[in-house]
């Protein structure tokens, strides 16, 4: 079942719609996800404290996806848009409520319209792509082999509109990891969007942060996924630098040019690293 909290379109410029399912229908072969509620409430309190308005949706089903999606891209927002998609996954697609497919270069293509023409546009998805670990082993995973073709990864990139960038959780093929705190890669977004220095940065120096910080800062732990890692990467058709989050740097006390220049390895070590969490596949 959908639940949303909405945006108000007279107080808030710039849009985000983010779309999390963290529990499937009666019948659907797929385990639910406690912790990607946690993501999405941060998201929700991040994005909102940095001028966005946000439009929240919690376990829709496949088709409700597509027409969220597609009433967003129809829509005027400011100069920039932020699309965040969470659920089980696998290359090129994740899967709403009712166990369905969506297609993630369905998804991408409808921010070709007029409406966003021009406008930075950037998603961010929690999802599997794949069975492996970064150790190359193949593993059981949540995503319903079977259930569609499996598409190529050129397919959905050949898909994403010029002034867009994507942001995966993880590379094709790969798992990625949830715990019952949230996901790894989006508490790093929201630890980075809320640090002075973090919000400033240009949106490709923003995903090589989060590149940075799980590659080297997260290890699954607990049974057969002791030790793994997880990777984020993305993909850019950005036409221009883009300071997605840097307008809210201006009211900050303290905030100063050389932060939003710092090193990766100069900021303060993510919760991830220290504590023990047992993780699974999201």
């Amino acid at each position: 079942m959908m639940k949303a909290w909405g945006w108000n379109r007279a107080t808030r410029v710039n849009r985000a719609l983010v779309v999390s399912v963290t529990a499937f229908d009666p019948g659907v072969d797929l385990c639910a996800r406690s912790g990607a509620k946690r993501d999405a409430k941060r998201l929700h309190k991040v994005l909102s404290k940095l001028g966005f308005g946000v439009d929240l949706h919690m376990d829709p089903t496949a088709e409700e996806i597509y027409q969220l999606f597609k009433e967003a891209s129809e829509n005027a927002a400011g100069d920039r848009f932020v699309g965040v998609l969470s659920s089980h996954g696998k290359e090129g697609v994740v899967f709403g409520a009712d166990g369905a497919p969506v297609r993630l270069k369905q998804i991408f293509s409808l921010f070709g319209s007029p409406a966003m023409a021009g406008k930075t546009k950037l998603f961010f998805i929690q999802a599997c792509r794949g069975g492996m670990l970064d150790s190359g082993v193949e593993v059981e995973t949540d995503s319903v082999d079977g259930v569609v073709e499996e598409e190529d990864s050129l397919s959905h990139y050949l898909s994403i509109p010029v002034d867009t960038a994507v942001m995966f959780a993880t590379p094709p093929g790969y798992s990625a990891f949830m715990h019952l705190e949230g996901s790894v890669f989006i508490q790093t977004l929201c630890r980075l969007l809320e640090e002075d220095g973090g919000r400033g940065l240009e949106v490709t120096q923003l995903m090589t942060r989060i590149n940075y910080w799980v590659a080297y800062h997260f290890q699954a732990r607990g049974g057969k996924l002791a030790g793994m890692k997880e990777m984020p990467c993305f993909v850019t058709r950005l036409t221009h630098q883009a300071f997605p989050f840097a307008d809210a740097d201006t009211t900050q006390p303290g905030l100063t040019k050389d932060a939003t220049l710092q090193s990766p390895t100069t900021m303060v070590p993510n919760d991830f690293s220290s504590r023990p969490r047992k993780h699974y596949i999201s």
